[in-house]
Formats: structure tokens, sequence, C-alpha cells
């Protein structure tokens, strides 16, 4: 009976938990102790909102009753996106703003590994079809100011998780475009026109393929809309939308 796997189990939890002793983890969310790495404490547990279905089949947006196989929200029957589908781990809100932010801009790279189970829970269905993860890029001036893509730290993650290849350089923002927090629908459209392109030297990754983007915000969903049809006109099957997080705004 070969041991070494039990031995290598046994001697990984045992240092897990010398580390433990002596770098207690803390919440994701508030930094309170708990139990294990990338877990949430009781209190912010329950203070996030996260989405599940019944749902939109095109956008994500959460209905509060099921409405039938295929259903669409009330945008996605005016104008439906580009992409196939689009889905998300939690409610962009108070509660789960601290916790994209501090990925986002707080310099916290070592959570992209918990948010990324999160998303794989979330995104199962969408990641069992992909043939490729594609992260939203960063214009190379905001890359170098923030040193870090957490749309590509996520992805990165996700594919070690499940084995699905991600090409973080496969996109890219040929424009810095302003940024998009208080710009409305219309205004987020135009702001991002054009403004990315797939790599040549990497188009052959793309036809016939079906592509998972992955970001951490869906707001209007303008940038993945643009970045989806840059991945459908260089030949990709489908694309598919995986964020952390969706803002969600009355359906009209």
């Amino acid at each position: 009976m070969n041991t070494q796997p039990m031995m290598v189990n046994m001697l990984r939890r045992a240092g897990q938990m010398a580390l433990n002793a002596l770098l207690p983890p803390r919440c994701l969310k508030c930094g309170a102790v708990v139990g294990d790495p990338g877990l949430l404490c009781a209190g912010c547990w329950e203070s996030l909102s996260f989405l599940a279905p019944p749902c939109c089949a095109a956008c994500g947006y959460p209905f509060e009753f099921a409405m039938g196989e295929g259903a669409l929200c009330a945008a996605c029957l005016r104008e439906r996106p580009p992409y196939e589908r689009a889905r998300a781990v939690l409610r962009y809100d108070e509660a789960s703003r601290d916790i994209v932010l501090a990925l986002k801009h707080g310099d916290r790279t070592d959570v992209a590994p918990a948010l990324a189970r999160w998303m794989a829970r979330a995104g199962r269905e969408l990641l069992a079809e992909a043939d490729l993860m594609v992260p939203v890029p960063m214009h190379r001036l905001r890359l170098f100011l923030r040193r870090y893509n957490q749309a590509a730290l996520l992805a990165l993650a996700l594919a070690k998780l499940t084995g699905v290849p991600a090409a973080v350089d496969l996109l890219l923002r040929r424009r810095a475009t302003p940024p998009q927090g208080r710009l409305g629908a219309a205004a987020r459209r135009r702001n991002v026109e054009g403004a990315f392109a797939l790599r040549p030297e990497r188009a052959e990754m793309i036809a016939g393929r079906r592509v998972l983007l992955i970001d951490d915000v869906l707001t209007t969903g303008a940038t993945a809309a643009a970045c989806a049809r840059v991945l459908l006109r260089a030949g990709a099957e489908s694309v598919d939308v995986l964020v952390l997080a969706q803002v969600v705004r009355p359906s009209s």
C-alpha cells in the first residue's frame, strides 16, 4: 500500500495548522478571525446577497420567481446582448463593495483564489462548456499604475481550480477609457466603443472556441458586450461572461 499521498496530506494539514497558529486566517470582508483561510465570518456571510436562479437566461438579472426556461428580463427582451449568458456570484451593493474594492484597488491579491472558488460554483455550467477563459484587459498605463489586472488574477485562479485554460493576454485595451463609475448605460457604451482588440498573433486561439469572459463587476454590460463582439468577430463559437459581482437595478 502506497502511504506517500497520505503522508503528504498529513504534512500539508500540519503545516496549515502551524501557519494558522502564527497568522490566524481572517474574514475576507471584515478581518475577524475565522477557522480557515478564504472564509467569511457569520455576520459578513449573512450580509451578502448571493445571486442564484431563477434569473434572466441572458444577463443573469435575478427574478423573484421562476419565469420558465429561457425567460429574459425586460432589458434583454428589448436588446439581447452579444454574449450568450452572464452569471455573477454576488449582488454589488454596500455589503459586497469592500470585497470587490479590496481586490480591485486595495492590493489584496491574496483573496483572488478564495473569490475564484465562489465564481467556480456560481459559474459551473458556463465553465463546464468553456474551452478558454479570457479576462477583460486593462490599458497598459493603468496596468502599470495598479501593477496587476484583477480580472486576470481571477481567471488564473479559476484555471488552476477547473483546468479550463486562461489566455490573459489575448485581448488588449487599445485606448485608456475614462472611469465608468459615474456614467450611464448609453455613455458607457460610447466610452468603450472600439476600445478593445484581439492580439493578431493569438487570433488562432479563438476560432470555433467557446470563450468565457472573466471580470470583477458587471454593471450595464457595456464592457462585456464590447469584448464579446471582438471575440465573435474573430470566430469564437460563443461567449459567456462570469463575474464576481453584478449591479442589479430595477428592470423596466
